[in-house]
């Protein structure tokens, strides 16, 4: 059975840093896609940073490009989501997501994928 558990968030000043773990079992980790995503209330999920598994390529969206940093570390199985310049906008629940599909980190970035783990809070604020 797959699993996945999101942890790192809490609140942080708008300018800090928070990194964030998805530690996954119940599955091979090194096959499959994995990626971050977030929900703030009232908006749509976003995915905001995939990582693939063959290649190891990444997707980040266009608002935290040059902010956040996913790395993976496939002996933990733990994927990481490193967030600087972090920012009000920033705010949301994040998750962590795993699909055994390999159809590239930007697609399942915009179109979702097959696993999901419960959220974590980040609350940026000004």
């Amino acid at each position: 059975r797959c699993r996945l558990q999101a942890s790192g968030g809490g609140l942080v000043q708008a300018g800090g840093s928070l990194r964030l773990s998805c530690a996954a079992s119940g599955f091979t980790f090194g096959d499959y896609t994995i990626g971050w995503f977030r929900q703030a209330p009232g908006k749509e999920r976003e995915g905001v940073s995939c990582i693939t598994r063959s290649s190891r390529t990444t997707y980040y969206a266009d608002s935290v490009k040059g902010r956040f940093t996913i790395t993976s570390d496939n002996a933990k199985n733990t994927v990481y989501l490193q967030m600087n310049s972090l920012k009000p906008e920033d705010t949301a629940v994040y998750y962590c997501a795993a699909d055994p599909k390999q159809y590239g980190s930007r697609w399942h970035c915009t179109h979702g994928m097959d696993h999901w783990g419960k959220g974590t809070q980040v609350t940026v604020s000004s």
